[in-house]
């Protein structure tokens, strides 16, 4: 039987890795690296780096492949990301029936945790669910961007018996949740924060975090607006590309409960 692991490695700063993601890479045989290209090259390097320092004297391969394209600027977003996941299932077939052999392990690192704003999870069980292909996996959770840019800001994320919503760029856009006084807002490529500037809200953004590139911003929303679009576009410029993620909370009475 095959044997497919899913292993969450964390935010971007490779001693994110959990204890249970280094056991988990040192049963690998096969690593299937995604490649999106020379503008995301870093995140191919250290998916690299961190199997250089965590797995031991074991032998492995890595498998290199270019990641489908999602299409942009098109008008049906979630219909884009499902033909978007179609070819990426294309793919991860063709990688368990040509890559990965009778007895192996082989492996996808995913960026954060395997369960937030990520598709990976999903395609492995379609085609588990196939049965075009007899094999096992399992998912190994990972610390998220989400629990990295609290920690950098030194910020809890729901107020005391208080929802939290996690959302996107998109949904934001539309108004900020009703009776909700704290939202993490991921794949905001719309500077959605600008639509809700007019409320009484602290945002702690963050860009990169925990790599070397990292860049944190924190204050009230109306007071620093201009800054985090500037240092973004100046980021998104100098990198070729942008990865970030930001916490909203309700300002009540001057402060946070």
């Amino acid at each position: 039987m095959k044997k497919l692991l899913i292993i969450g490695i964390g935010a971007g700063d490779p001693e994110y890795v959990t204890m249970q993601a280094v056991n988990a890479l040192n049963q690998v045989d096969v690593f299937f690296v995604m490649d999106k290209g020379p503008a995301k090259g870093k995140l191919v390097a250290l998916r690299k780096e961190i199997i250089e320092r965590y797995v031991k004297d074991r032998d492995y391969r890595v498998v290199d492949v270019p990641s489908p394209e999602r299409k942009a600027g098109e008008a049906d977003y979630v219909g884009t990301v499902e033909d978007l996941n179609r070819d990426k299932q294309q793919v991860f077939e063709r990688l368990i029936a040509h890559e990965l052999h009778d007895g192996e392990c082989g492996a996808f690192l995913v960026w954060g945790d395997p369960s937030l704003y990520d598709s990976t999870m999903r395609i492995v069980d379609a085609i588990a669910r196939s049965g075009q292909h007899a094999f096992d996996y399992q998912v190994i959770p990972g610390i998220s961007s989400v629990q990295a840019l609290a920690a950098k800001h030194r910020v809890a994320l729901n107020a005391i018996g208080r929802p939290l919503v996690i959302t996107n760029g998109r949904t934001l856009c539309e108004a900020f949740p009703d009776g909700i006084d704290s939202a993490v807002v991921m794949l905001d490529a719309q500077n959605a924060y600008r639509q809700v500037s007019n409320e009484a809200l602290d945002i702690y953004w963050g860009a990169y975090v925990g790599t070397a590139d990292e860049i944190l911003v924190a204050g009230k929303l109306g007071d620093v607006i201009d800054e985090i679009e500037r240092v973004r576009a100046d980021a998104r410029q100098r990198h070729g590309w942008i990865m970030d993620t930001y916490l909203l909370k309700r300002r009540r009475g001057g402060a946070h409960e």
